[in-house]
């Protein structure tokens, strides 16, 4: 696959002292690709530190909220294939030559995603309880092969918590367009919400690409932290299991994984 039909686009918020990072990652791909930073809410001097990186700055507004700004950005290019970088995760160099075989090898695939670890301020954090749970259910829905091709397969990532992590994943950006993009009536979970919905699309497979290629930052400013903290994130778990779960299993299933949250 020619590099020129993916990009990278970062939708950024203010200023993340973790987005120079980021974006020296994306730079140092193996199979080098656009990098588009997109931002509602830019910073004195935004648009020179990015071009450091060879990167490119489009900035829109107002600001109304993490998904409005990745649906903006899913209408801001004119790729085959977009990878929504997060401004505080950091890339490994074969993420997208692995990214983009594991499309050859699926032409039909409707997304694609990888393995990751997790960092904090310390470094990288040794293998979570909840991160094995997602690595058993991927191996469970993939049946090893790599590769869930049946719209059951592809709930079967998704029915038991969001196993598929959404820094990682690699999007068709037409059918991401024509669903209508992300949620924005959540904070916290419109990636799980938005997987559920091209799973019921017909066609297509969900792609897993073997092996850590991406480290994904726990840090106290994340918006995932901010919606544990106010209860947001509890209420859109409640509401994603009962859309694939009977209410007593699914609110049995919310609690179970409330108590994950302490990995955050």
């Amino acid at each position: 696959m020619s590099a020129l039909s993916h990009c990278f686009i970062v939708p950024a918020y203010g200023r993340s002292p973790y987005l120079g990072e980021c974006l020296a990652s994306l730079g140092r791909q193996s199979r080098p690709s656009r990098v588009v930073v997109f931002t509602s809410t830019p910073f004195e001097g935004m648009g020179e530190y990015v071009a450091q990186f060879g990167a490119e700055l489009v900035c829109h507004g107002p600001n109304r909220g993490m998904a409005n700004d990745w649906n903006y950005a899913l209408c801001g290019v004119d790729a085959d294939w977009v990878t929504i970088a997060h401004q505080d995760d950091v890339y490994g160099s074969e993420f997208l030559a692995m990214t983009l075989d594991g499309i050859d090898r699926y032409p039909d695939a409707k997304l694609v995603f990888t393995d990751y670890c997790e960092r904090d301020e310390q470094g990288i954090r040794p293998v979570s309880l909840p991160l094995r749970v997602k690595q058993a259910i991927i191996r469970f829905a993939t049946m090893g092969r790599g590769v869930a091709a049946s719209p059951a397969a592809q709930a079967n990532l998704l029915r038991f918590g969001c196993a598929i992590p959404c820094p990682s994943v690699t999007l068709r950006r037409q059918l991401a367009v024509g669903l209508g993009g992300f949620g924005t009536e959540f904070r916290v979970n419109m990636d799980w919400d938005f997987w559920l919905r091209i799973a019921g699309e017909p066609g297509g497979a969900f792609v897993h690409c073997r092996g850590v290629l991406m480290e994904h930052r726990i840090h106290k400013g994340s918006e995932t932290t901010a919606g544990i903290a106010d209860g947001i994130r509890t209420a859109e778990d409640r509401s994603l299991f009962r859309r694939v779960w009977p209410t007593p299993i699914a609110d049995f299933l919310a609690f179970l994984y409330r108590l994950t949250y302490r990995y955050n």
